[in-house]
Formats: structure tokens, sequence, C-alpha cells
């Protein structure tokens, strides 16, 4: 089976060389923007705001940046795209965004997806991310806390697209698929991530499950909701090896980056 190699190298200030192949997007969500934004931004090819994640980028950017002044701030981190159904962002927001060349795409008329999912949809049809051979991670910025359903719905998206590496972000951890279709290896940074970490099945039960480099590891291990799941569990090396016959959310905690 083939394997497919994770790393946060894109929270890093300077990323491998080798992470030049891989093309980043980042999706700004209506949630407190985590404080490592900018730097999510440098490393990111391109910058999308999910509807009111404009708003999150003009009210809070400046924030981060307080010897500045916010006019500075917000010509500087113009979104290449707002999209959504538009009930959030402000009308003063996408006004000025719009004076900048940012491009905005009313989807409206889909009120059965939300805006994340309208944007991971608007990534893949990209022309210059279609190619199969083209690798991508979509980084989501604002993905947790705050209201619960929304964040089942952001990892519901995982699943629907669980063929699109998405990365979903807070201050305090991260979360992706790790799809069973292929093995996983995990490159872990520990001045920027760890020690706390979890695997937990999302697709149904887990028949069996087996990792390395965890402190806790699973040995052809069955993990379902209401028996067994990987929780609190800790980084013990800087590779972490996943084999899984399902599908496995993987979530660790993030140190203080910015």
């Amino acid at each position: 089976m083939e394997s497919l190699t994770h790393s946060s190298s894109f929270l890093l200030p300077n990323p491998p060389l080798h992470t030049a192949e891989l093309t980043y997007v980042l999706v700004v969500l209506n949630r407190d923007l985590p404080r490592f934004t900018p730097l999510l931004w440098k490393n990111a090819q391109i910058r999308i705001c999910a509807d009111g994640g404009a708003n999150r980028l003009y009210d809070e950017m400046p924030l981060l940046f307080p010897d500045e002044t916010a006019l500075a701030v917000r010509q500087r981190y113009k979104p290449d795209v707002i999209k959504g159904d538009m009930d959030s962002v402000r009308e003063e927001v996408s006004q000025f965004y719009r004076a900048l060349g940012t491009r905005i795409v009313d989807a409206s008329d889909d009120q059965d997806t939300t805006d994340l999912h309208k944007c991971i949809a608007y990534i893949r049809d990209l022309p210059n991310l279609k190619n199969e051979n083209a690798s991508t991670c979509v980084l989501v910025a604002g993905a947790l806390g705050g209201r619960f359903d929304h964040e089942v719905g952001n990892i519901n998206v995982l699943c629907h697209f669980s063929s699109t590496q998405i990365v979903l972000l807070s201050d305090d951890c991260l979360i992706q698929l790790l799809p069973s279709s292929h093995h996983h290896e995990i490159h872990i940074h520990p001045t920027i991530e760890g020690p706390h970490c979890g695997l937990v099945p999302i697709r149904g039960p887990s028949k069996s499950s087996t990792t390395t480099g965890l402190q806790w590891n699973l040995s052809d291990t069955e993990m379902r909701f209401g028996g067994l799941i990987s929780t609190s569990n800790l980084v013990k090396d800087e590779i972490v090896t996943v084999r899984s016959d399902s599908d496995l959310l993987w979530t660790i905690s993030l140190k203080k980056i910015g």
C-alpha cells in the first residue's frame, strides 16, 4: 500500500526546501484568527476567505501588528477570493477588498453545503490545481472552537473531500484525516507541536490500527466510539507511522507559535 507523508512545516518560519513542491492554500473561516495566521499567509500561494472570514481578516489581522496602521495591514493581507453564501461578510468589508482586486464569488444559490465546503470545491476546480499529480494542502484557519455543530461540519468536509489534504487549525491544535487507502508517515516538529495527540475512527469502527512513535502505540488494535479510542496519547518519536483499516482523524497539540 502506498504511503503518504505529512508534516506541519507550514508552521515553521522557514519551511524546508522540499515543501516548495507543495502548494498551500489558506482558507480563513469566521472564527478568531489563530495568532500564527500571518505565518500561514506567508507560506500559502492562494488565500481565500469563507464569507464572514473576510470580517475576521479585516478586523483582527491589524491587531496582530499593533505598530502598524490598520489600513497598511489590511492592504498587505488582501485575500485572492471571498466565497460563500454571503450572509455574514459586511458590505464595507467586501467593498474594501473588491476595490483592492479581490474576487467575490456569491454562492448563495447553494444552501445545502457549508462555506468551507464551497471553498474546497472552488479550490479543487482551480485550473492550476486540477492536475492529479499536483500536491495541494489546504490550511483552514479558525476551523475549531466555538459552536460544536460548526466543528462537526468542518470535520465532515474532511470526510467528503478525503482525497484532498486538508488541515483544520486553531491556536491549540490541528486535525487532519488519515484515509485508510494509504499508510501514513507523520513527521513531527517538536518546537511547534506535541506532545499531546490522538487518533479517532471517524467513518465507523476500526477493526485494526497499528502505530509507531507514540507513548502508547496501537498494535492491531480495535477502536470504536463506545469502546477504545486513542485520545490523550503522547508523541514519543519525531516520526509517527499509522496503518488502519478505517479512516482516522489525527490531532496534535500546537505550541505557542507566532
